[in-house]
């Protein structure tokens, strides 16, 4: 079974209630062990993210630990950085053995053809960022950001950022956008499987050119999607002990 998780966005809230997050996540995949053959990290881990060469954020080192833990077991971890944690370098992979890729997965879960990605490329809904998400994504303005700013001072001015533009509900527009790009990837290339996150919404739509589904978000649903090697793909949801499926008319919006 692959497990697919993602819009954590550890370090946005109190420390209380990051830790009652980790928490949550730990014992989710902990209930997994097991029956999990992979474990992918659909972005925004983090709220915000930026690695330096010999410094990297503090904080989440007992999810850091269970990854670790599972690649040590050969289970593999993908993650696909987000909009909030793009900066990575190299730690990911060199310590904890997880494999980041910036953009997108593509590849066979469950005997389908599948596309993962966090899905910021697709939304549509706000066309300063589709301007400025090339730039963002840049390596050279990563570098640059870099040697301005102190460790300290580059992650406080992004965690500002991020909580002076971030939106508390679920933009019903996002979710539009991001389920016509997934409609449209099925129909143009040879994906049977799309799997999102960043609207925050979850949701599973089953059409003729194949299946899509959104993970939502952790940080506020506790939802998550696993795909079965028999190819069954579900949307779930964490309730403390124990993990439950939620049905498609129960977290998709009208189409």
């Amino acid at each position: 079974m692959t497990l697919i998780v993602g819009d954590m966005h550890f370090g946005r809230g109190a420390a209380a209630a990051e830790r009652r997050k980790e928490a949550a996540l730990i014992d989710c995949l902990r209930a997994c062990e097991g029956r999990a053959e992979r474990l992918v990290l659909l972005g925004d881990v983090f709220d915000a993210y930026i690695e330096y060469r010999t410094l990297v954020p503090k904080g989440f080192a007992r999810f850091q630990g269970l990854l670790a833990e599972w690649t040590d077991r050969g289970v593999p971890v993908t993650y696909l950085a987000g909009n909030h944690d793009l900066w990575h370098r190299d730690y990911f992979k060199n310590e904890l053995g997880v494999e980041v890729l910036p953009v997108r997965w593509v590849g066979r879960l469950g005997g389908r053809r599948t596309v993962l990605t966090h899905g910021d490329a697709y939304d549509a809904t706000d066309p300063l960022y589709r301007r400025l998400r090339p730039l963002m994504r840049s390596e050279a303005v990563a570098s640059l950001y870099r040697r301005l700013l102190p460790a300290g001072g580059a992650l406080a001015l992004a965690q500002a950022f991020n909580r002076t533009f971030h939106e508390a509900k679920v933009d019903p527009e996002r979710v539009r956008a991001l389920r016509r790009a997934a409609r449209r990837m099925l129909r143009r290339t040879s994906a049977e499987l799309v799997v999102m996150g960043h609207s925050h919404r979850p949701e599973r739509r089953a059409w003729a050119e194949g299946l899509y589904l959104n993970t939502g978000a952790w940080h506020t649903d506790r939802t998550f999607a696993t795909v079965a090697p028999s190819g069954e793909a579900r949307l779930r949801r964490w309730n403390g002990t124990r993990a439950s499926s939620i049905e498609a008319d129960d977290a998709c919006a009208p189409a």
